[in-house]
């Protein structure tokens, strides 16, 4: 098996999370400048086997598309023409940011580490993750 790459992907930066091999678990990797994303990815794949991506899907509340999604799609179709061999998933990543905070409360991060943003998209990708692979084993 390989392993599935998930995007909190911002304006300002981007948090990434991987699974294991057996897409299992899911870990955070790292926060990436957004505009350094697309090298990231290359080298990382050159390492590693991806066998899919999953991308935040922001909505609103009432599940209309948040205006950010129009430059996720943007860089997901990027992506996609860099990667075509690589599916292509979008997860709804409502409240992840939330989650995220209180995730690192509950395993005792101090306050000032639970301020870092960059921290918090790392874990939301996570969270992601998380989310489609639960999702995706019961397809």
């Amino acid at each position: 098996m390989a392993r599935i790459m998930a995007f909190d992907y911002g304006l300002k930066r981007t948090g990434i999370a991987v699974s294991d091999v057996n897409q299992l678990i899911a870990t955070g990797l790292t926060t990436v400048v957004t505009h350094q994303l697309l090298p990231f990815i290359k080298d990382y794949t050159k390492t590693e086997n991806i066998e899919a991506f999953v991308f935040g899907n922001a909505l609103h509340l009432n599940g209309a598309e948040n205006a950010i999604n129009q430059k996720i799609k943007g860089f997901a179709a990027v992506l996609h023409n860099n990667f075509p061999n690589i599916a292509l998933y979008f997860e709804d990543e409502r409240y992840t940011s939330k989650q995220a905070v209180e995730s690192l409360v509950k395993s005792g991060v101090p306050k000032q580490k639970r301020t870092n943003k960059a921290l918090i998209d790392e874990v939301s990708a996570t969270l992601i993750l998380q989310q489609f692979m639960q999702t995706y084993k019961n397809i």
